[in-house]
């Protein structure tokens, strides 16, 4: 497809998924990236909503009804978070503007029995995506991903997760923008 990157991938970017991924992990994928190093990468899915709330996989947590997404196909049976609620938890890694990767988990749960965060300031996934050392690199070469640097921080907190890989193509601007309409599967064209 030739789509060629013009940013390098850094912790508070995101990655989308070239519009004909065959990867079903990864379809129409908007990825935030936690962690970007010598190492290789951490990352969690936006945009991809599972069936669960929280609170039907936390014991004790009957109140926990904020949803669920899967972060990607690593580590399923772990609990990641994003918040911006920084001032509430004291804890996080920061990754971008008043945007955290996880944090003191036993507070957030304090937190959550006393209502005093809200879904607009955190969201919860299910596993994470992960690439080892230079596998990340290598990928882009191949274009199954593009690198976005500059994008509404609010759009990790979205719920309506169906239009918001298209969205992030479009505030790449004009030399993406026509990626968002193509059809997922080629075949269909």
């Amino acid at each position: 497809m030739g789509i060629h990157n013009q940013f390098v991938p850094q912790v508070g970017s995101i990655l989308l998924s070239e519009p004909f991924m065959l990867d079903p992990n990864f379809t129409r994928s908007v990825i935030l990236l936690c962690e970007h190093n010598d190492d290789g990468t951490i990352g969690l899915i936006i945009n991809q909503p599972s069936n669960l709330s929280l609170n039907d996989v936390m014991v004790g947590m009957d109140e926990a009804h904020f949803p669920l997404f899967i972060g990607g196909p690593v580590a399923q049976n772990s609990i990641q978070f994003v918040h911006r609620a920084y001032d509430k938890l004291n804890s996080g890694i920061q990754i971008g503007e008043d945007l955290y990767w996880g944090g003191n988990f036993e507070a957030l749960k304090l937190l959550i029995d006393e209502q005093a965060i809200k879904e607009h300031e955190i969201k919860f996934f299910i596993g994470y995506s992960g690439w080892q050392k230079g596998q990340l690199e290598k990928e882009l070469k191949e274009n199954a991903w593009i690198v976005g640097n500059s994008y509404n921080p609010g759009m990790v907190y979205e719920n309506d997760s169906e239009d918001l890989w298209k969205q992030a193509v479009i505030s790449l601007g004009p030399r993406y923008a026509h990626i968002a309409s193509f059809p997922q599967n080629p075949n269909w064209n």
